[in-house]
């Protein structure tokens, strides 16, 4: 527990976003971005707008900036910058790895999923089990929403060439045991393939610690611009041959994997977004979410309905909520008309959906660090004249 409290008011008043009259409880769908992100896309496209490899001064300054954006999404992940890669967004990376993957696999291989992914971790699965005759096993989860390892243990065998899950699920707020897992997975010569995109702003990551293979986040959900940011391990990423066009560089190893011309001004958007970061101390961020987190469910009206953990224990402050007599999204509707932004149905999150019966989805309601206890207080209120 961090002795010191976070200065929310300092922290908004970077965010001209969070000027308005909205409570935005929208972050598991993308967060708002600090000003100095917007500036710094601004800036590079004023100021350095060119492509990468010239002798130039705007395109130096383009090669200086792909380097320091590596560097900064490196020790983000606790990787070496030569892992880590860039792309349009988390999901067409892992079609595009798993594509990459598919080519060493055998029909009769398996790949295993959880019913807590996003189904971004779930379809490129799915769709290359089609095109190599493969095999996709479920694993389930605990009527609590946790993660059933027992069930994990029992469907690996020796076919498993992967374990694709997520650190946090975008739907209930459930937590892995992310090493424990990855160990489980490695015991079986299988791949620990991490869908990071919901944990992200919540926590740091290290990807040695954790021992994972692979590790795919977005930006646009930990205060950046929309793009998709990877990890492989080296060792990993040089066993596979790369979808690229000839002339692109076999290093940094990860860079065989970017294809086509990066997005240089969202890439300074994302370096400024690690500079906010670094300001900042995840124990202090963890401590005030579970503070609103818990502050949330003490006060949270009977007769609404919670799915996922009770309690803030092994999850991040994001909520699946059903009102009985309403929709998730006239629900979603009433909050909107009084200024608090929340998401309503499945987001994507097909699998866990399906297990908690919830055949309309849920109201999706997400905190972050620059959420305040008067904005978590009011969306109770409204909640209150729903129940």
């Amino acid at each position: 527990m961090s002795a010191v409290a976070l200065d929310v008011a300092a922290v908004r008043a970077r965010f001209s976003a969070l000027a308005r009259a909205t409570a935005f409880f929208d972050g598991p769908g993308g967060t708002q971005v600090p000003d100095s992100v917007i500036e710094a896309i601004a800036d590079y496209l004023r100021k350095s707008n060119a492509n990468l490899g010239g002798p130039f001064a705007t395109s130096r300054a383009s090669d200086t900036l792909f380097t320091q954006a590596r560097e900064a999404a490196a020790r983000f992940l606790g990787a070496s910058p030569g892992e880590v890669g860039f792309g349009a967004n988390m999901t067409t990376l892992n079609f595009a790895l798993s594509r990459t993957l598919g080519r060493t696999l055998q029909a009769g291989d398996e790949i295993l999923v959880t019913r807590l992914d996003h189904d971004a971790n779930v379809s490129p699965w799915l769709e290359l089990a089609r095109d190599h005759d493969l095999s996709v096993g479920l694993v389930d989860i605990r009527d609590d929403c946790a993660l059933d390892l027992d069930d994990l243990q029992a469907k690996l065998s020796d076919r498993t060439r992967v374990v694709a899950f997520p650190w946090a699920s975008n739907a209930v707020g459930t937590l892995t045991d992310v090493r424990r897992i990855a160990d489980l997975a490695h015991e079986r010569g299988a791949l620990a393939w991490v869908d990071a995109v919901h944990y992200a702003p919540h926590g740091p990551i290290d990807v040695v610690e954790a021992d994972v293979d692979v590790l795919l986040c977005s930006p646009y959900k930990f205060f950046g611009p929309h793009l998709g940011v990877f990890y492989g391990r080296r060792e990993v990423l040089e066993r596979w041959r790369p979808y690229k066009v000839r002339p692109a560089p076999a290093e940094p190893v990860a860079h065989r994997f970017e294809t086509g011309t990066q997005a240089h001004e969202l890439l300074a958007g994302l370096l400024a977004a690690f500079d906010y970061l670094d300001g900042l101390d995840w124990t202090v961020i963890v401590d005030h979410e579970r503070d609103l987190g818990r502050r949330f469910l003490d006060g949270l009206p009977t007769g609404i309905a919670l799915h996922g953990p009770p309690s803030m224990e092994g999850r991040v402050p994001t909520f699946a909520l059903t009102v009985p007599g309403r929709t998730p999204s006239e629900v979603a509707s009433f909050l909107a008309e009084r200024d608090i932004a929340v998401w309503a149905g499945n987001y994507y999150a097909v699998e866990v959906m399906e297990r908690l019966g919830l055949a309309h989805g849920a109201v999706r309601v997400g905190f972050l660090h620059y959420n305040t206890a008067e904005e978590v207080d009011q969306l109770v209120e409204e909640l209150g004249r729903l129940a």
